[in-house]
């Protein structure tokens, strides 16, 4: 069995090497000929035109002299600093030094003698010949390997590219270079004049936005590539509007910021999406700090399942933890985040943690046993009309799950809260909780000796229960799209980035503070609306329902007080929190009536703790109570 796996590996390396020896072979009886015709036209000039038999002879000679020396040095620069690819600049540097190389060796021979077989000036016009000749027949090679490389017309799509920056020009150069490729360019579009009249390898460019319909027409292309890969959504809304005008698609090269980890390729192209356009502008901080406060450390996620904390997960990988720790409640998201990290799914290895955040005593036990030195807490239930409804199950788990985590942590070197902008001057109860979670993270601050702090930021794009997906899950029923109401505004965050700055707010944030993310301006969802029902492949019509119990019209991302002070990035702001003792939410019970619940959540938020914030109050949770733990 080992024997006919790898014979066919062996053939194919030996043919290679016999296809190498050819081209090999190939390439030296051309430069041979050329060196030969290049002395031969030196010769034949310098006596205008006139040769003796002897002296063709005698150019002949000297000419395979000069490819026998040629051959020599290319051997020895091949030995001792490598080959170039055929046909490359680095393979025409080698080609000219080789040559003036010869050059030289040839003078030096030639013009000692008294009776000199050519004349004095044949070797360097005779290699200036040759190298010319040299080099065509190496262009004409190159140019007929990169014709093979393109993908077929029969079976590629022709697109246009718009938008010739350096990623434009990277994936012109992927897609010309890949036979099997599902895109062949048949034309260039740049609103650059300086970029008119180019032909780009060999593909030809077409005009501007304004030309984009008579270059579909012109070229037959059914699909047009946007590649100006940092432009704002009003310039892509116009490319997009034009292109299906014109009867061909829209797809896009994504922003260079997500794709800084590997070349520009094929694969890289996708449909438009609402981020591109609605035009979020994606806040990129520098995280070399973040990395280096997450490299060689051990770090939990609480809540790794979800949309945030998937996403979380995900980039701390990348910063070299020591350990990655994934802990949530959800046995099915850990399958999902798993796959996605490692591209594998098997649930048997101990950096996935099965628990629920209610639970203080499996909490103790797990922090006490896998010590983990940097947690961020993003386990909470975020749906808002549902957390109205369901007072006391946001208690048990916004406040008192978050309670248990931070009594768990009172040993991490640092703790990072994810909170919500809902939690500045709140009016719903998914507000209330996340700032009682942000008063009592301060109050940890206080107490405990690692730093304790919290992130605050917006509604994410694409997030489950986002109203991005829900307005996509209504188009793909054929239901109208619900929108509360026409003024509506949020602040929206794609999640990639909102861990970026999670990530450099916890590197530079400090004791008892809420960070506060900068977002950009708020979208009107009724925007948000009109976009998706304009990329819908049918008629979608949009229904206002009107603002839910504890909605506001606006968001806020500062309450009453706040200040907005970035004193250590221009995108994050440090917002004193006063701290709240744990006692105070130890009164709570779930199984209050809704609105008196809801009423106590409401005056925790606002009202200072009166008792000292250093006190750490004794209590005992048993299994019939559900009481949070102590803090």
């Amino acid at each position: 069995m080992q024997l006919s796996a790898a014979a066919p590996t062996h053939t194919h390396a030996t043919d290679r090497r016999k296809e190498i020896r050819r081209r090999t072979a190939a390439l030296l009886a051309s430069d041979t000929a050329a060196w030969i015709g290049g002395f031969t036209a030196a010769v034949w000039t310098r006596y205008e035109f006139d040769l003796t038999t002897g002296q063709i002879t005698r150019a002949i000679g000297a000419g395979l002299a000069a490819a026998g020396l040629h051959s020599a040095m290319a051997l020895l620069r091949r030995r001792y600093w490598g080959r170039h690819p055929v046909g490359s600049l680095h393979e025409v540097r080698a080609l000219a030094g080789t040559a003036a190389c010869t050059v030289a060796i040839m003078l030096l021979a030639v013009l000692p003698m008294a009776e000199r077989p050519v004349p004095a000036s044949t070797p360097p016009v005779g290699a200036a010949v040759a190298l010319l000749i040299m080099l065509s027949i190496r262009t004409a090679y190159r140019h007929r390997r990169d014709r093979a490389l393109r993908p077929s017309s029969h079976s590629a799509t022709p697109v246009l590219l718009f938008g010739l920056g350096s990623a434009g020009q990277s994936l012109l150069r992927a897609m010309v270079s890949d036979p099997r490729g599902r895109y062949l360019p048949v034309g260039l579009l740049d609103d650059d004049p300086e970029k008119q009249q180019l032909r780009i390898d060999g593909v030809p460019m077409l005009g501007g936005r304004r030309d984009i319909a008579a270059a579909v027409a012109r070229t037959g292309a059914t699909t047009l590539i946007f590649s100006a890969a940092n432009a704002d959504a009003g310039l892509i809304s116009e490319v997009r509007t034009a292109a299906l005008a014109a009867g061909a698609a829209l797809k896009v090269l994504p922003p260079v910021r997500e794709l800084v980890d590997h070349r520009i390729s094929v694969a890289d192209v996708r449909d438009v999406n609402i981020n591109d356009l609605l035009g979020r502008r994606h806040v990129v901080g520098d995280i070399t700090s973040a990395d280096s406060e997450i490299a060689g450390r051990r770090v939990l996620v609480t809540g790794a399942g979800g949309s945030i904390g998937s996403e979380l997960c995900r980039q701390i990988a990348r910063a070299n933890p020591r350990e990655l720790m994934m802990l949530d409640r959800d046995e099915s998201a850990l399958h999902s985040l798993q796959l996605s990290l490692s591209g594998r799914a098997l649930l048997d290895s101990s950096d996935l943690i099965l628990a629920d955040v209610r639970d203080a005593e499996r909490l103790a036990r797990i922090m006490a046993e896998r010590r983990p030195d940097i947690v961020f807490h993003a386990a909470a239930l975020k749906h808002l009309p549902l957390l109205q409804q369901h007072p006391g199950e946001a208690v048990q788990t916004n406040v008192w799950g978050t309670l248990a985590v931070l009594e768990a942590c009172r040993g991490v070197a640092k703790f990072v809260n994810i909170s919500t902008d809902k939690a500045a001057d709140p009016i719903s109860v998914l507000g209330y909780c996340k700032r009682i979670t942000e008063r009592l993270t301060a109050h940890a601050a206080a107490n405990f000796p690692g730093t304790f702090l919290s992130v605050r930021f917006g509604n994410v794009l694409g997030s489950r229960g986002s109203v991005v997906t829900a307005f996509r899950a209504q188009i793909e029923a054929g239901q109208p799209i619900t929108v509360t109401d026409p003024e509506v505004t949020r602040y929206l965050m794609t999640v990639q980035e909102a861990v970026r700055l999670v990530l450099q707010a916890a590197a530079i944030g400090r004791d008892g503070e809420a960070l506060v993310l900068d977002m950009g301006k708020p979208v009107r969802i009724d925007d948000v609306a009109r976009q998706l029902a304009a990329q819908a492949p049918g008629p979608a019509q949009i229904v206002y329902t009107g603002l839910r119990p504890g909605e506001k019209l606006h968001e806020e991302l500062f309450g009453t007080g706040e200040a907005d002070v970035r004193p250590l990035h221009p995108l994050i702001s440090h917002v004193t929190v006063p701290a709240l003792d744990p006692i105070e939410v130890n009164s709570l019970d779930p199984a209050d009536e809704p609105e008196k619940l809801i009423a106590q959540l409401a005056a925790l938020c606002d009202l200072p703790s009166q008792l000292p914030s250093a006190a750490l109050v004794p209590h005992s949770r048993s299994a019939e109570t559900s009481a949070p733990p102590p803090l």
